[in-house]
């Protein structure tokens, strides 16, 4: 049975009303409301029947949509649900969508291991858990890794659509060491995620510098209309990142060759999944593995050699060996000023 989105906007607000336990529903009242949020989405000014919201009520008791509302009438006039848990939003799938997401799992599958479907592998994972949860009644045996109270998400939309329509963005910015935002005009290029952190780059106002701002950090984000925009002139994030590990990249700096040793426990997590594209083995032994990384030197760079502890050593350069060095130093005096 085809559903027209006007009829989808009644039924959502008649499942509002009936879960609203405090009021009663009469038929009216229902029509009223299903009528100002008719108007507020859909301009239209009409009205809705009496008629059409019966018909809508029986729509949703019915399996026509699988919803099967179990609405009831009190004193012969007020409508509410037998159940005050109950809501459509949370029908469970039918076998028919549950029969049509597992051919979408069938064909989307057929695509892993492609290159130009890479970023599918996720989604695809991610469909076939879920099918596999609703048929056989279990809960999910993939948990992605997510942060659900990351700040600046709700910038992303915004974002990613004045990148696609090339606009400039009004930013108000406050990085961790000011004392107040900024509000400047930035012309966004792409949008990166590292460490479930999300970050927006391009350049801002008149200059040429490449920047990167935290999504976290932004207080407000509007498109500007007035601005011309600024495109990255066949830029792209691939060139960008290739010589550095996350995000931090300073352009007119030179590659390093940077020289890392990990002790046996921990090699195999380096060499099964090695920290930039250009790492390499230099030896290996019983007490641990070297390798060798062809990289801008970078905070991100310093924070997984640290991650690693004890069980990684910076060999050379002896710029990058001194800052860890401090680093530790400074942890170890922080450690010895805790008092038992």
């Amino acid at each position: 049975m085809p559903v027209n989105r006007n009829a989808l906007i009644r039924y959502k607000v008649i499942d509002s009303c009936l879960r609203n336990r405090r009021q009663k529903w009469t038929l009216e009242k229902l029509m009223d409301k299903v009528s100002d949020a008719l108007y507020e989405y859909e301009g239209i000014d009409k009205g809705i029947s009496r008629r059409t919201i019966q018909a809508d009520i029986q729509v949703m008791r019915s399996d026509k949509l699988g919803y099967n509302a179990p609405i009831i009438v009190q004193e012969k006039k007020y409508y509410t649900y037998e159940h005050a848990d109950y809501s459509i939003t949370h029908t469970p799938i039918s076998e028919h969508d549950l029969s049509r997401m597992n051919e979408a799992v069938a064909v989307l599958s057929q695509f892993k291991g492609f290159s130009h479907f890479d970023q599918l592998t996720e989604v695809v994972q991610k469909l076939e858990d879920h099918v596999y949860a609703e048929t056989h009644d279990k809960v999910p045996v993939i948990d992605f890794e997510r942060n659900d109270n990351l700040k600046g998400l709700e910038y992303l939309d915004v974002l990613y659509q004045a990148i696609i329509q090339q606009k400039p963005v009004e930013l108000d910015y406050k990085s961790f060491t000011a004392r107040s935002a900024q509000r400047f005009a930035f012309h966004p290029w792409w949008l990166k995620e590292f460490k479930n952190r999300w970050f927006v780059v391009g350049t801002k106002g008149i200059k040429s510098h490449i920047m990167t701002y935290a999504l976290d950090r932004i207080q407000s984000a509007k498109v500007n209309e007035t601005l011309r925009y600024r495109d990255s002139n066949g830029l792209t994030p691939e060139q960008f990142y290739k010589d550095v590990i996350g995000v931090s990249v300073a352009p007119e700096s030179a590659l390093q060759k940077v020289i890392l040793w990990i002790s046996a426990g921990h090699a195999p997590y380096v060499t099964t999944k090695p920290m930039h594209a250009s790492q390499t083995i230099l030896s290996s032994d019983e007490t641990g593995t070297t390798i060798q990384l062809e990289v801008q030197l970078n905070f991100e760079l310093e924070r997984e050699i640290l991650g690693f502890g004890c069980h990684m050593r910076v060999l050379q350069p002896l710029k990058l060996k001194d800052r860890i060095t401090g680093n530790l130093h400074y942890s170890i005096k922080g450690y010895e000023s805790i008092q038992p």
